[in-house]
This record gives structure tokens, sequence and C-alpha cells, in this order.
């Protein structure tokens, strides 16, 4: 477990761009906390970092799911916040979508958690005092290297 405390979303945005920068294809990174903590703006750093165009990255909460074609990969970045019951993931095809080629992005993953995939990276965005604490879990062997690379991608770019 490694954890950031950013003080804005401009820093938000550069741990999303460290995720962006150390992810490859198939990962999925899975975003849950606190409403308004800045799992959008994390969203949004990491499709930066995979070459996508400022101007298509769109938060998917009433989409459900976005597709943003990078400079090297595809992201599907979900927004399950509207959902209530595990059946509707299921009706958008949720499971077609997830891993595979491209990277996969999903915001309020801890509604499902029973969904997600075996391994996966969890970042967890938590209200702190004037900013936010960006928490990453790994669940896997491989989201445990992936980790280490974040980690040292932020605090390179210190």
């Amino acid at each position: 477990m490694i954890e950031f405390y950013c003080s804005d979303s401009k820093e938000t945005e550069k741990v999303g761009r460290a995720i962006g920068i150390a992810a490859g294809e198939g990962d999925v990174i899975c975003l849950g906390g606190d409403l308004g903590a800045g799992k959008t703006t994390l969203s949004r750093g990491i499709a930066l970092a995979k070459g996508v165009n400022e101007s298509e990255i769109t938060s998917p909460t009433f989409a459900i799911m976005n597709v943003y074609q990078g400079s090297k990969t595809e992201i599907r970045h979900f927004d399950l916040y509207r959902l209530d019951r595990a059946d509707e993931l299921e009706d958008i095809g949720f499971a077609e979508y997830v891993g595979g080629t491209g990277l996969t992005i999903i915001e309020w993953a801890d509604l499902f958690w029973e969904e997600m995939p075996e391994e996966y990276l969890q970042v967890y965005l938590a209200n702190f005092g004037s900013g936010r604490k960006v928490t990453l879990v790994p669940h896997g062997g491989y989201y445990e290297m992936l980790c280490g690379k974040v980690e040292e991608i932020v605090n390179f770019r210190d």
C-alpha cells in the first residue's frame, strides 16, 4: 500500500499521470472513495499520460462508459455511480470490456468489488483536510510492481 497527500486537483492529476505512465496494456485501475475526492481528476491524469486529447476527457457519469483513443492504447473509462445492482453490469457488457487490450479505469468500483477482476490496482481517494489522500492498494503481484513504479515516478517529479 502506498499513500500520497494531494493538496489540490493539480497534484491529484499528477498522481494520475504517474499511474498512466506506469500502467500497461490490459491493466485495470479501480477507483473508490469519497464523493468529490478527485476520481475523475485522477482518471483525467491517467488518460492524459496515455496521449488522449484533453478535450475528449469527460466524466462518464451519465454515459456509464467513455472510450478514449490514446496515442498507443484505447482507454475504457467507467463510472458505476448510477448503477444499483450487479446485474446491471451484465446488461452493459462490463465483463467484455474489462482487461484484455487497452486500459480500463473504473470509477466507483467500490460499489461492486465482487464484480471486479481477481487482480487490479485499487485506488482509494479520501477528502483529507483541505486536500485529499490517495491510497494505492495492489491486488496481485503485477500490481505490487506497478505501485512501486508509480511511487518512483511521483517522487522523481517532486
